[in-house]
Formats: structure tokens, sequence, C-alpha cells
């Protein structure tokens, strides 16, 4: 069933992008991701603009991480008070990100930006996940016991706060640097951020596993709706058509994630999430390598 999105400006069909909102809700509830990463080049990859691509994607997120807010709450696997902290980090990061993709815009570079931003972040995070968590295997079948790298000097810097349920006592600086940086990427690449979050929860602020993916999700809520907004309303490249298919594949997508994601072990959901990251990375390296099938060319008309 075909039908036309009149900001995207072409025809797709409405069960593909259904089912491509169920299976970025499953990777949300799974791994604590917005799932924006895969979500956003599987939309550039069907022929959607990446200005309406990255815009759109970032209200289905808001639901699909909702969906999957509710469920790990029920656990209580949800750290608020850190969830806090990086909201407020991660709202000033989408002010700032927001501003660049509007400028990049006016120089009509934003699509060519939007592409290496992916191809940069998803390389780096996907092999230091992948190796991260190969090593944790292996040290798992060779019996030695997992231990968690003290940072140090995480330890020495001022604004300290009592984190009960991650059971952490920590400056609340390097949490906001977080959030920070994971703001400007929902707004330039329409992704939660939850890829760059939740390795950076783990390894470098340090939170047990359990409670980073519900935590990740309740921020990425707040930073893409707010994204979502100032899309919509500088930009008007928020597809509603679009988000509402992406959205009701992503709500019943991030409950079954969720299920899934409480029976693997934490290398084992790390693993998966690398090898994924690092499939779309190869993706669109290679089309932005590769020669496209079609060359234009502007020239005088004439005879």
């Amino acid at each position: 069933m075909q039908i036309y999105l009149p900001i995207a400006e072409v025809s797709v069909n409405a069960f593909l992008l259904l089912g491509l909102g169920g299976l970025v809700g499953l990777l949300s509830g799974m791994f604590g991701v917005g799932g924006g990463f895969l979500m956003t080049p599987l939309l550039i990859f069907i022929g959607i603009p990446p200005a309406v691509a990255v815009a759109t994607e970032a209200n289905q997120i808001v639901a699909s991480s909702f969906s999957g807010v509710l469920a790990h709450l029920k656990r209580r696997t949800v750290d608020l008070k850190m969830g806090v902290v990086l909201l407020i980090g991660g709202l000033i990061g989408a002010f700032l990100g927001i501003q660049l993709f509007n400028y990049l815009k006016s120089l009509g570079q934003v699509d060519l930006l939007i592409k290496l931003s992916y191809v940069t972040f998803l390389s780096i995070v996907g092999g230091l996940m992948f190796v991260e968590s190969l090593r944790a295997i292996m040290k798992n079948k060779a019996g030695a016991v997992p231990t968690r790298r003290k940072h140090t000097w995480l330890h020495n810097l001022p604004g300290k706060m009592k984190f009960r349920v991650s059971g952490l006592y920590i400056s609340v600086i390097p949490p906001i640097l977080v959030g920070v940086a994971v703001g400007v990427l929902a707004a330039i690449m329409g992704v939660g951020g939850g890829f760059i979050m939740v390795p950076a929860m783990i390894y470098l602020i340090g939170m047990p596993t359990k409670v980073v993916v519900g935590t990740s999700l309740f921020q990425i809520i707040f930073v893409t709706a707010f994204t979502t907004i100032m899309h919509a309303t500088t930009n008007f490249t928020v597809d509603v058509g679009l988000a509402v298919l992406l959205l009701v594949g992503g709500v019943i997508g991030a409950q079954i994630g969720a299920r899934i994601g409480t029976r693997l072990k934490a290398e084992q959901l790390r693993i998966l999430l690398s090898l994924m990251v690092l499939g779309v990375c190869l993706k669109l390296g290679l089309e932005l390598l590769i020669e496209p099938g079609e060359l234009f060319s502007i020239g005088a008309g004439g005879h």
C-alpha cells in the first residue's frame, strides 16, 4: 500500500514503514538506544531526504523510548536522578546542535554533514564496543572476575552528588558533558544518542549495566521531544504521516524488546549492538564512496 508523504515529497509503502518502526522499537527496548542510529540511515536508503529523515525520526524516538521506559520503570531499573542530570546537558546540546544544523542547511551542506557524522561516530563507537564486549566475553569464559575500571580523575572533580539507584557518588560534570554531546548528536543526526550514551554511562561514568538502559531511555524522551519541536518550528522538516507510521511500529516493538533484553547477558547485548552499529556504518560509508548509478551534469542548453 503506497502512500504519499507531502513533506518528504516521495511515495513509500506503509507496511514497510510500520516494519521499520517495529524493528527500531525492538532495539530501543533491548539496548536502551533510541534506535535513530539505525532508522535515519534506513529512511535515507528508501529515498527519504536526509533533513526530513533526521527531524521526523527524532519524533518517532520519543514514543518508542517512552514505551521502553514504562517497561523499565516496572522493573525499577531507571535512575531518575542521573536521568535528570543527563537531561540538563542534553537540552543544552540539542539547542546548540539545532543552530549548527540550521546554519549548514542555509549553506546547502546539511545532507553531507548528516552522512559524514554517522560514518564517523558509528565506526568509532561500534569498534570500541565490539572490542570491549569481546574482551568481557573472553574473560567470563576464562573464569576471570570482571572488574570495573576506576576513573580517579572522575572522583576528584567538584559538584559531587549521590546516585543511590546506580550506587555512585560522583561529580555531576561528566554526566552533564555526556548529555551535551548526546544533545548535539540528537539535533544533527536525528538520533536519541543512546549508541553514544550507553557506552559512556557504562565505561566513563561507571553505572551498572542493568540501570543504564532505562536511564538512557528516560533522558532520550525529553531531548528528542525538544529536538522535534525545534525542527518543526524552524526547519518545517517533520513529516507527520511518516512519523505516525513509525510511531505505531515503534511502540509495539519497544515492549517486546524490553522483554528480550532482560533475558540476555550484558556482554551479549553489547556485542549485538556493536555489530549492528558497524553494519550501518559500513553501508553508509560505501554509499559515500561508490559512484552513483546516475550522474547528472549542469550545462548551457543549446543546439
